[in-house]
Parts: structure tokens; sequence; C-alpha cells
């Protein structure tokens, strides 16, 4: 069973936080609780595949060699730009809640954190969006835009800590606000891609389909799956599709 029966998506996908809550058996929500609302799905078969395993593996040298290539160009280009620090980490919510830091290209200018309080957040529910963000530098919108910005993440992909394709890692402060249905997405180790990347990428401003979309996700794996997404995701990036 790749879904647990306790926490479908047909059931309460469009149902508010407190119903959730009752149907679950939880009281509240938090990042606390979340381990515990983890604890209560079945383990899904992406986790401990071999093959999945060694195509992350795979992957993650090839994209660590083209890495390598572009360190000294792309670093260069970042400090003339905005100097500061060449690479940008966060702690962000793993497998299951497990916390670890995801490094990627910095695409905003080095004081970010402390001014996104300053910024309208265009999205709906617990993510954070915002079109034409000042905060992000003339260099940061190319890398968004090709997707260069998360080339560092194929070392955490080697560590095991991520998957080449899964869901996207919310930072703390996301995951304290779900209820235990939004922490099913995280069932799954995050990816660098996913459904949400093929089909929309940043235009899907909506974190409930976003969930929807990460649940699709996992009743629908399969490593050859994981390879149609990967190679869908060649050709989102290719376009720039939906990325700012």
């Amino acid at each position: 069973m790749l879904i647990s029966s306790k926490f479908t998506p047909s059931s309460y996908a469009q149902a508010p936080c407190p119903e959730r809550l009752s149907h679950s058996g939880f009281s509240q929500g938090g990042y606390q609780s979340g381990a515990l609302a983890c604890e209560q799905f079945d383990v899904h078969p992406s986790t401990f595949s071999t093959a999945k395993r060694l195509l992350d593996i795979l992957g993650a040298l090839a994209g660590l060699g083209i890495l390598a290539v572009l360190l000294i160009p792309v670093a260069i280009a970042i400090w003339l730009d905005s100097p500061g620090p060449v690479f940008y980490s966060q702690v962000r919510c793993g497998y299951r809640g497990r916390p670890f830091r995801i490094w990627k290209f910095r695409s905003m200018v080095s004081n970010a954190d402390q001014l996104m309080h300053l910024v309208e957040n265009q999205a709906k529910g617990l993510i954070f969006k915002n079109q034409d963000d000042p905060r992000i530098t003339r260099v940061g919108q190319f890398l968004r835009k090709t997707s260069l910005d998360e080339f560092p993440q194929f070392w955490n992909v080697l560590r095991g800590q991520m998957s080449l394709v899964g869901t996207r890692p919310p930072t703390i402060s996301e995951a304290d606000q779900y209820c235990p249905y939004h922490w099913q997405r995280l069932n799954i180790k995050p990816g660098i891609t996913g459904e949400w990347q093929v089909h929309g990428r940043s235009g899907i401003d909506d974190f409930e389909e976003i969930v929807a979309l990460d649940l699709r996700y996992q009743s629908r794996w399969s490593v050859a799956y994981d390879v149609a997404l990967l190679w869908k995701t060649v050709g989102a990036v290719l376009q720039r599709k939906g990325a700012y």
C-alpha cells in the first residue's frame, strides 16, 4: 500500500485543517506532532528501492561533474553581481521531517532571509512566492530560470539526504504549520525535481495543489516514472516554463 488509508487525498485534500486533525486523532499540528503523524503512514517503497538509489547516485555524479565545470564562472558572476557567499544553505525538512542542510547557488542578496518580512507573499497556503521578489539579483534571475541554482543539491542527493525525484523540502517554519495530512508529502525523500516542477514549477502558487501533486507522485511511483519525470524536467528547464 503506497498511501496510508488514514490520510487519503480524496477524503481530506480540501478539508480544513481542524477537520483533518479530528479525523487523524491529533489535537494540534506543528513540527513536533509531525513526526507522530509520519509514524501512521505506510513506508513508501521508493525509500528502500535499490534501483532508485542507484539512479540517484549515477545522476548525482553526473550533476556534480557538470557543477565542477560551472563552479568557477558561476561563482565569479555571483560575487561580481552581489558580493557575499557563493553558496546559500538552509535547514529543511527531509524524509519524515528529518532536518538536513540544503545547498544552492546564492540567487538573492546576502541578507535575503532578514528582508523576507518586507516582501509580499503572492502564494496561497504554506509556501512563499513573489514573482518580482526584489531580493533576487540579476545573476540570480538567470540561475533560477535555468535551474543552475539547484546544481549544488546533487551533493545532497549523493549523501542520501535527497533524491533526484521527490517533493520539495519545506523550511522548518513552514512545516511547523503543517496539519498531519500535509506531512504525508514527506513520506518520501525530497527531490531536486518532481511533479510540481514538471507541471508548472513556480507557476503553481497554491500549496494544496502542490500537496495533491506530491501525493499523486507517491501513488504512481516507479523507477520508470522517475526517469519519465527527469526527461520532462529537462524539457521544462530548456523552455524555462514557470520559473522565476
